[in-house]
Parts: C-alpha cells; sequence; structure tokens
C-alpha cells in the first residue's frame, strides 16, 4: 500500500528536479493530485497499479539523465578513438568501447568542457 507521506514526497521531489510537468501528462498529474486530496492510503489494487506506473514514469525519466547523456556522447568518442588506436597497430583498443566506466569517463568529460 502506498501511503499519503510517500506521494507527497514523490511529488515534492519531482517538482523540485522540474520533472512533474515535463515528464507526467495533465492527467497523470490530476491521478496524483486527487489521489493526495482523497485518499489516506490507497487500497485500491487499480489506483495503486495507475500511481506506481506514473512514479515509475519519473524515476525512469529521472535515470535518463546526464549518465544517459554521458554513456550517449561516450559511445561515440570510444568508437573513434578505437578507430585510430587499431589503425595505429593497437589490437586490444576494440576491446575499450565495450568498456562502460571507459565510455562514461569520456561522455562526462566531453560533457563537462
Amino acid at each position: 500500500m502506498i501511503a499519503k507521506q510517500d506521494l507527497l514526497m514523490f511529488k515534492k521531489r519531482a517538482l523540485r528536479l522540474n520533472l512533474w510537468f515535463r515528464v507526467l501528462s495533465r492527467t497523470e498529474r490530476a491521478i496524483v493530485d486527487l489521489t493526495l486530496k482523497c485518499v489516506e492510503r490507497i487500497r485500491s489494487p487499480i489506483l495503486e497499479t495507475a500511481v506506481c506506473s506514473i512514479t515509475d514514469k519519473v524515476l525512469r525519466a529521472l535515470e535518463c539523465g546526464f549518465l544517459s547523456k554521458a554513456e550517449e556522447i561516450g559511445h561515440v568518442i570510444a568508437r573513434e578513438m578505437c578507430r585510430i588506436a587499431e589503425k595505429w597497430g593497437n589490437k586490444e583498443a576494440l576491446e575499450w568501447k565495450l568498456d562502460v566506466n571507459f565510455v562514461r569517463f569520456l561522455g562526462v568529460i566531453t560533457l563537462n568542457q
């Protein structure tokens, strides 16, 4: 069961991170707002499913932030670096683009420039 306090904290965090209006539709925001106004603890399985899908949507958007952008950019740079290093004769360079930490490192450095 989802408590009112948990849902209220979720809404505050989504507003603070600027995800409330950007990620959720008007209907989804209304479901959460009405739930906060009318219910102390969600007991309905249908309402609980709806609220859980809304919270999952915001959490997925939160995950897709900086780190996913860094990985996306890092993969492009890593592929190019691997290609150049392979031309120079480094046989192990093909493994670089498979190293997640290396890819993230390249992406973070590029995004911070």
